[in-house]
């Protein structure tokens, strides 16, 4: 284990229909955040999207603060599970999301990296900032904007 100190960062997405336009987004202060967004996308899709962008993003360990258990569980607990089983349920059904569940597996390969589920919507500041975050990238791709991607 590295004695580097952990970059915290909040991840979060948002959807404006389910399926619908999406945005994601990653925070870590004013100046260290990025955002983006896709048409016809899912929560959960721009939910992982934030996690992969942020490891794609960040150097050095990190502690990634996220309020989808769904997302917290596939990189702690299920991935490992699934990549044994070929990225398959224990029932041998295909898990969903599965091209962003692999680049997930891939981008925390060799990292050292935390999750924490936190309550969203609950005030907690770094999970809010970047739920403005996502939510205004939902919105922007929603009515035609460009997406703000970031400090």
């Amino acid at each position: 284990m590295t004695s580097e100190r952990k970059t915290t960062v909040a991840a979060d997405g948002a959807a404006a229909g389910n399926p619908g336009p999406g945005g994601w987004a990653w925070y870590v202060n004013e100046t260290i955040w990025g955002s983006g967004g896709s048409v016809g996308t899912t929560n959960n899709r721009m939910e992982l999207t934030a996690v992969i962008e942020a490891l794609g993003r960040l150097e050095g360990p990190l502690h990634i603060i996220c309020d989808s258990r769904y997302v917290v569980d596939s990189a702690t607990k299920w991935r490992h599970g699934w990549k044994r089983r070929g990225w398959r349920k224990p029932d041998g059904a295909e898990i969903a999301n599965k091209d962003l569940i692999i680049a997930l597996d891939a981008a925390l390969t060799g990292r050292e990296v935390s999750f924490e589920w936190v309550r969203g919507h609950d005030g907690h500041p770094l999970n809010e900032e970047a739920d403005v975050r996502a939510r205004a990238a939902a919105e922007a791709v929603r009515d035609g904007r460009n997406v703000r991607t970031g400090a």
